[in-house]
């Protein structure tokens, strides 16, 4: 086991990549928006809907991860998430003075894309997690449909769809189990923020 001397700049190291994720969000959060789009009320308010029924979804996640497998803190996951490569997804055209339509839609989209993209690395968690990793998934899959035709609707859509980049390679259960309830932080954090943009969007 390591000693005192080897775990300190590990822990600050570990700390340090923490504060730097929490300043990324908490800029992208306090970051005025734009002008109220004309996006169809429908739209956001079934985009609403669908972000509360994913947040449940890792919700129950990351409390069955918890409870089984005592993995309750990512904050100390942070440096075996460096090393594994697990992205974070941007939003930054969305919370903006000049919030950028095409660019914020284009950026849930892709963010929920990657997103499934992990969720499909973690199959094979475990047979216990097995369902409620399946429902995150289709329910991931579902919002970003909905994204992507709206995306079609508005004439914003790419030619193609976007294809999946390479996704973390996981060596040993407790790498994907781990890598399950970082998975799940990060997509509550892109979750938080959607939400905001999205309630912003659907006021009158």
């Amino acid at each position: 086991m390591a000693g005192p001397a080897a775990q300190s700049p590990m822990k600050l190291m570990a700390l340090q990549l923490l504060l730097w994720h929490s300043a990324l969000w908490t800029v992208q959060e306090a970051t005025p928006l734009g002008p109220a789009s004309s996006l169809p009320q429908s739209f956001l308010l079934k985009c609403l809907e669908q972000v509360r029924k994913i947040q449940g979804d890792g919700a129950a996640l990351q409390e069955k991860l918890c409870a089984t497998y005592k993995l309750c803190h990512p904050e100390e996951l942070v440096l075996l998430g460096h090393s594994l490569g697990i992205p974070w997804a941007p939003l930054s055209s969305c919370p903006s003075q000049a919030l950028q339509l095409a660019g914020c839609l284009s950026q849930l989209h892709s963010g929920l894309f990657l997103y499934q993209g992990l969720l499909q690395a973690l199959e094979g968690i475990s047979p216990e997690l097995g369902p409620t990793l399946d429902t995150l998934q289709l329910d991931v899959a579902d919002f970003a449909t909905t994204i992507w035709q709206q995306m079609e609707e508005l004439g914003m859509a790419p030619a193609l769809q976007p294809t999946q980049g390479a996704m973390p390679a996981f060596a040993s259960a407790f790498q994907r189990r781990a890598g399950g309830v970082l998975v799940a932080s990060h997509l509550q954090s892109f979750l938080e923020v959607s939400y905001r943009v999205l309630r912003h969007l659907a006021q009158p």
